[in-house]
């Protein structure tokens, strides 16, 4: 692996060591690590079994880390640069470059066939690519961006992996919610994927501790609360929603939680995944949360090689309080 060297703002360091304690070493030390290169069988095009031997056949080694889950895949050996992006099966849709935290939302969320489901934050697209694969292209998906520019990733990254089942939307997540409540158009299934402080994402993008302020972090948190509470309106009873960030700042994570939980008429539910995680956190520095927060997942580069995540579902209660 190549080191590479940081230099965290000492604040930030302050409350990493806070949420870590005695693992914050081995946290940053993982940071200085090339990620592991990972990517996303899309079973709309291919089955996995055949991916893995068409790009064994290639001469790359294959792992599957994950029993239960054999469209998760890893490539271990040498590849040239960007020889996973140029591919023939990339080019096809046949697989899609995705990092293994970010795909476990979509896994929480489970939607089915048949389902409504929006992604209300969807671009480039690799959760929504994930969705349409396990709604078997069925269904309606809703994919929703705010940017022009982003949407045409998205479109691309769709059409790419052969995308069938979704409408691409341009509007302001918290207007588009608003919308729809107006029109009482309801969803199964809403997976928030939060605009966040990306602290999950240093060992790919370094120029994140660059970038690190405590002011966007609070300010984030107020649009992540904006967002959820918008989301929280348009789901049907016994709705469920996904809400994850790459992030770690507890203000844009369990504080959103706990804030939909005092708000709204929802409960949060546990959820299982296939690495080591850790619980939600109830206290940080002065605040402290709901005891149910701790049934949301922190995903730790040091435990799990993966990005940072923070993944929580939460369900509607019916109006009988079921």
């Amino acid at each position: 692996m190549t080191k590479r060297n940081y230099e965290p703002k000492p604040l930030f360091v302050e409350r990493m060591k806070e949420l870590l304690g005695k693992d914050f070493e081995n946290y940053l030390e993982t940071l200085k690590k090339d990620p592991v290169r990972s990517f996303r069988c899309n079973t709309l095009k291919i089955s996995p079994d055949k991916l893995k031997k068409r790009l064994e056949e290639k001469g790359w080694k294959i792992k599957v880390p994950f029993k239960n889950f054999p469209e998760i895949m890893i490539v271990e050996s040498e590849l040239q640069p960007g020889e996973l992006g140029r591919a023939l099966e990339h080019l096809l849709g046949y697989y899609y470059i995705q990092e293994i935290a970010s795909m476990l939302p979509p896994l929480v969320l489970s939607p089915k066939p048949d389902e409504k489901v929006l992604d209300l934050c969807a671009s480039p697209g690799s959760k929504t690519t994930q969705m349409s694969a396990m709604m078997e292209n069925s269904g309606l998906l809703i994919a929703n961006e705010m940017k022009i520019g982003r949407i045409k990733i998205l479109a691309a990254n769709t059409e790419r992996c052969g995308v069938m089942n979704m409408i691409i939307t341009k509007k302001d997540g918290i207007a588009l919610c608003k919308r729809f409540k107006e029109n009482n158009f309801l969803f199964d299934k809403i997976l928030l994927d939060a605009p966040c402080s990306g602290e999950g994402t240093i060992r790919s993008t370094p120029r994140t501790l660059e970038m690190w302020n405590i002011k966007t972090i609070e300010n984030l948190s107020k649009l992540q609360k904006s967002l959820i509470a918008s989301a929280i309106e348009i789901l049907k009873p016994n709705g469920e929603l996904v809400y994850s960030t790459c992030t770690h700042a507890p203000e844009e994570n369990e504080e959103v939680i706990n804030f939909a939980l005092k708000n709204f008429n929802v409960k949060i539910e546990k959820i299982n995944l296939p690495l080591k995680t850790l619980a939600g956190i109830t206290k940080f520095g002065e605040k402290e949360y709901l005891e149910d927060v701790k049934y949301a997942c922190r995903v730790y580069p040091h435990l799990s090689d993966t990005e940072g995540f923070f993944i929580s579902k939460i369900k509607k209660i019916n109006k009988n309080g079921k």
